[in-house]
């Protein structure tokens, strides 16, 4: 006879919601230079390439600044790391709308002021996806880890639908130094969150039930959680076997031709829509909201997908066939649309394949779960330093300008197709964390 206990508890729900939040956050500090750019360029008479330079200083800090973060997350706990990480770019970022009155900028000239502020609130954003895809780790189960870490990039959208309408409205109404320091006190708030709500594992948590600690470390098998494993976070990530896998190699050089279009979307894509497209200020920040809708409605749906496939095919196949589908749909709408000249027909098909570059996403983290579950915030802070966001804004501003818009937007589709083809080489299956079991052996078992 079977006797019923307690309803599982939801708050891992709450902790994937918060890390929703979160990225919507380091999206709104992403993005806010990408609308406030106009205002900045126009009243500072800054150059196109000048411009792209202080888009790619965020990049230049995010990057490289990466594993240091997802190391401390594995060392630290992702509760730390974040709540530390978050009022760093918060300060920084309120920072930027003081530039102009700052001393350094006599010294060192107002593009360098932006450029410094803006690296560093690179340099603060950079720890949060590797703890974000820690807290997924340690919060979602083996079964639900593309649906976990989709939500992490569901923010995404939010943070970029929301964004450009919200800042160019505050810009109009009190000028563009006031969204800055909105956006710096939103993120303060999220931080102290994380300090007073959020725990590194769900036993620690103390309204998280036994059936809800069963739920996720079993998938809702009728078993007794035994105790979790303590110190293996305070091992050293074993960097060797990682660097000597091909995976992981081949997952480090698709990451970069996936993370190259994303960038375009957080800094030309408005002045594109202005002053290539023609569009008002006002209806270029609706517009730009619309790649960042499709990114709210299909990451989700490329996070379930991936689950899915994985349950149906295995690993391998099951996550090589969900960024097969979306990056190949990406590219093809990228091609597309940066060939149509009808404005809303192109907008519509760059959006919706803003849509599918993030509906593959979700694989990416998902597979550095799978290969490293307790090292998932180094391995996966590896891969987002190999990211071509650094590289977009720079190539995308040297391309548009010496040969067109069209062809910096076809430049960008091409990426997202080797990114899609790299993935024949990437195995799912592999684990990381033991030693791979010599031929002999199995052959004697």
């Amino acid at each position: 006879m079977e006797v019923s206990g307690p309803r599982p508890t939801r708050i891992r729900w709450r902790i994937v919601a918060m890390t929703t939040f979160t990225m919507a956050v380091a999206v709104l500090g992403r993005l806010n230079l990408g609308v406030l750019g106009k205002y900045i360029q126009d009243e500072f008479a800054f150059s196109t390439q000048t411009m792209g330079w202080i888009f790619s200083a965020f990049a230049f800090a995010y990057h490289p600044f990466q594993i240091l973060g997802g190391w401390a997350g594995d060392r630290y706990g992702p509760r730390k790391v974040l709540t530390f990480s978050i009022l760093f770019w918060s300060v920084a970022t309120a920072a930027m709308g003081l530039v102009p009155r700052l001393p350094m900028s006599r010294w060192l000239g107002l593009a360098w002021s932006f450029a410094i502020f803006r690296f560093l609130i690179g340099l603060g954003e950079a720890p949060a996806s590797p703890n974000s895809a820690k807290l997924v780790a340690s919060w979602m189960g083996a079964v639900r880890r593309g649906v976990g870490i989709s939500y992490h990039f569901l923010g995404f959208g939010l943070g970029g639908a929301l964004t450009p309408v919200a800042i160019i409205w505050v810009a109009q109404h009190w000028g563009w130094r006031t969204a800055f320091y909105l956006s710096s006190v939103l993120g303060t708030v999220v931080a102290f969150s994380w300090w007073f709500y959020a725990t590194d594992r769900p036993d620690e948590h103390p309204d998280v039930n036994g059936a809800e600690l069963a739920l996720i470390r079993y998938g809702g098998a009728k078993r007794v959680p035994g105790p979790a494993a303590e110190g293996a976070s305070r091992k050293r990530p074993p960097w060797g076997r990682m660097l000597s896998s091909v995976s992981v190699w081949g997952i480090l050089l698709s990451y970069f031709c996936q993370g190259y279009t994303p960038y375009i979307y957080l800094t030309w894509f408005f002045i594109y829509l202005v002053r290539v497209r023609g569009l008002t200020v006002m209806r270029g920040g609706l517009w730009g909201s619309v790649p960042f809708i499709f990114i709210i409605l299909l990451t989700p749906a490329g996070g379930w997908f991936s689950d899915y496939a994985v349950a149906r095919f295995g690993k391998r196949r099951g996550r090589q066939s969900a960024v097969w589908l979306g990056m190949g749909c990406s590219a093809i709408l990228l091609l597309i649309g940066s060939h149509t000249l009808n404005n809303t027909a192109a907008i519509l098909l760059l959006a919706v394949g803003a849509g599918f570059n993030f509906f593959a996403l979700p694989s990416w983290w998902a597979t550095c779960i799978d290969l490293t579950p307790t090292y998932s915030a180094s391995l996966s802070s590896l891969m987002n330093t190999f990211a071509g966001g650094w590289f977009a804004p720079i190539m995308t501003a040297y391309i548009a300008t010496r040969f067109g818009w069209t062809q910096a937007l076809d430049f960008a589709a091409l990426l997202t197709a080797i990114g899609a083809f790299v993935w024949i080489f990437i195995d799912a299956n592999q684990s990381l964390e033991q030693a791979p079991v010599p031929s002999a052996a199995v052959q004697h078992v």
